[in-house]
């Protein structure tokens, strides 16, 4: 089965509360792209009152759900995913978990050399609980199209799944879609025929069926959605085209 997954670049809580209730009841999982301004040039929620680079936990909104004394908007309605474009994947990991994401995202470029990204990516799963417990967050990796996908192989029997960039420029919404990543994703599946594979960036209308015959598992979508004028109408559009 092949998921729709709306993607979410908050200006504030209050706008990620906004685009939540948008989609909520259309889709089981969103996924909210976090951004320090060091990683990619772009700042989201709740990094926007902080230094690039730095920890978010100015932000009053975030530091409640960290510290247990509020819910992460509609927690109840819609699970949620966190792609990580931070310069210290380490500190939001523990953050987002914390927050209760369904899943992680991480970016190889973030965590440098492939031994260094493995030794990360094994601290982090140390730290979870196990696969079949309620409280297990997945952790994806996330790679750039000019990453070759040889730094993942160190990382397969630690990950749950890969997130191929459909974009040359992340962090931003709307940008033209790369086909390298048409490719990138057919050797993956072919070396990996289980592996779930999601993509983000330049998915719309005309791409999400290539990427689905390359062999992506997961599309998430941002600007084809937010930007259309009939949300549920572009969302069961998506479900409809991949079904």
């Amino acid at each position: 089965m092949i998921e729709i997954i709306p993607a979410i670049m908050p200006k504030n809580f209050e706008n990620l509360n906004e685009d939540l209730s948008l989609v909520s009841g259309l889709v089981p999982l969103v996924q909210i792209d976090v951004m320090d301004g060091a990683f990619v040039p772009n700042k989201t929620w709740p990094y926007m009152k902080s230094a690039p680079g730095s920890e978010p936990a100015g932000d009053p909104d975030f530091a409640k759900i960290l510290h247990e004394e509020g819910g992460f908007p509609l927690w109840e309605e819609l699970d949620f995913e966190a792609d990580l474009m931070v310069a210290n994947p380490g500190a939001a990991a523990k953050e987002w978990i914390t927050a209760g994401a369904k899943r992680i995202i991480l970016h190889v470029e973030s965590m440098g050399d492939a031994g260094a990204a493995k030794a990360f990516v094994q601290e982090i799963k140390n730290s979870l609980p196990s696969r079949d417990s309620f409280f297990y967050t997945e952790i994806g990796v996330a790679l750039n199209p000019e990453t070759s996908n040889e730094v993942l192989e160190p990382l397969m029997e630690y990950i749950d799944f890969v997130q191929f960039m459909g974009i040359a420029k992340i962090g931003f919404q709307g940008q033209p879609f790369d086909e390298r990543v048409l490719e990138k994703i057919s050797r993956l599946r072919a070396a990996h025929p289980n592996v779930t594979i999601s993509v983000d960036g330049g998915v719309n209308f005309e791409t999400a069926k290539k990427l689905i015959e390359a062999g992506a598992n997961r599309l998430v979508i941002g600007s084809a959605i937010f930007e259309s004028d009939d949300i549920p109408a572009a969302i069961d559009e998506f479900f409809h085209l991949v079904s």
